[in-house]
């Protein structure tokens, strides 16, 4: 690497001889030196700058020969761009997002901040990653990240050090040797009948009362309800079809698209059901016509006046103060899902007809979350029996 000092507005500028594509680029660095009794100080910082260059230079030519020398970091960017770039199998917006933001959040300061390269990546600092994440770990610095969150994040680390392993970057991967903390099993609160009753009695005049049912009833999902369009309500049939959702993790995502294949199911439309929806409809009608060329176009079932629809976090942010305000215990809006399982089970329905209604792909994910209360309704049967 080569440089000269010039003088540029009376003060000392490094010009250093970069190349690109075969021809000389100049680049400059500003010294902010003035040029009256700054000589020997900007000859110093020249020669500085020459020798963090040559080292630089150094060292991005050893990573090349041996990526093992590369910052971890680096290796996760290199993951995730060939993991982005695979057309064969693509990851879909939500799961992107999901990515990006466990990355940016948690697994890029920490191990920047660290300045591991990828061959000093061992199961013990990996382990104490977790642990310390596991501990606190939120971004407001009280209390660690979830279970959940830490799976993703050791799934990213995971799937960066097999790709490093596939490309002869490192002999083996240490991930595969790091346990997550043990965590207590989350116990999911329920409203009972009476109480979904109670709650819709009290919020019937709300905007987000007809999803608030709808959600209560048929056990959907927060993105299943507000993907919910009227295309997919049949009054002929008396059928609601779920087949599409938004969601958000830092964009709003609309897809063409359930969660899985077994998401993608139809319910029949109740008499009640079929009332609501159908007032719902006139009244969209009517707001088209009041607001005119104002009017938002749009197909979603669940809308405000003026036709924009419901944002996921505005649910999730109105429905506490909902319960807060109708004296209702407090529940997450995707508790409502469980509350809605819950109550067939009660109603002696099976975890295959729950697993079903739900649109769980796999029997072992409803019997995972609802089983005890399965095991409760066996004993009024064995009961029953011995009577």
């Amino acid at each position: 690497m080569t440089g000269s000092l010039q003088i540029k507005n009376n003060k000392y500028y490094i010009v250093l001889n970069t190349y690109e594509n075969g021809k000389r680029k100049p680049k400059w660095i500003s010294t902010d030196l003035p040029i009256k009794g700054n000589k020997t100080r900007a000859q110093k910082l020249l020669r500085d700058t020459l020798k963090e260059q040559e080292e630089a230079e150094q060292l991005r030519a050893e990573q090349e020969s041996n990526p093992a020398l590369m910052p971890f970091v680096d290796a996760i960017t290199i993951w995730y761009q060939e993991k982005t770039a695979d057309i064969e199998h693509p990851i879909d917006e939500v799961t992107k997002q999901g990515y990006e933001t466990l990355m940016n959040n948690h697994v890029y300061p920490y191990f920047r901040d660290k300045g591991y390269l990828l061959c000093e990546i061992t199961k013990n600092n990996l382990q104490a990653y977790i642990n310390e994440k596991a501990k606190s770990g939120k971004m407001s610095g009280k209390g660690g990240l979830a279970p959940r969150s830490l799976r993703l994040i050791k799934n990213i680390i995971n799937q960066t050090l097999l790709y490093c392993v596939s490309e002869g970057f490192i002999p083996n991967n240490p991930c595969q040797f790091v346990k997550l903390p043990a965590c207590e099993r989350y116990e999911a609160r329920f409203y009972s009948k009476t109480q979904i009753e109670e709650l819709l009695g009290k919020i019937k005049d709300e905007p987000l009362y007809p999803l608030i049912r709808l959600t209560a009833l048929y056990g959907l999902r927060r993105s299943e309800a507000l993907g919910l369009c009227w295309d997919c309500v049949n009054f002929e049939a008396e059928t609601i079809t779920i087949r599409r959702t938004v969601s958000k993790v830092m964009t709003v995502v609309a897809k063409d698209k359930t969660k899985n294949n077994s998401s993608r199911r139809s319910f029949p439309m109740t008499q009640d059901v079929k009332q609501l929806l159908s007032d719902l409809r006139t009244q969209q009608a009517e707001d088209r016509r009041f607001f005119g060329k104002e009017y938002h176009q749009c197909d979603y079932v669940f809308r405000w006046p003026d036709g924009r629809p419901f944002s996921p976090d505005y649910v999730s942010d109105k429905f506490p103060k909902l319960l807060k305000a109708a004296g209702m215990p407090k529940i997450r809006f995707h508790e409502l899902r469980h509350s809605a399982a819950s109550n067939l089970l009660n109603m002696g329905f099976s975890l295959k007809d729950v697993q079903e209604w739900l649109g769980h792909s796999d029997i072992k994910t409803t019997a995972n979350i609802y089983g005890h209360l399965d095991a409760k309704r066996k004993i009024s049967m064995a009961e029953a029996l011995n009577g």
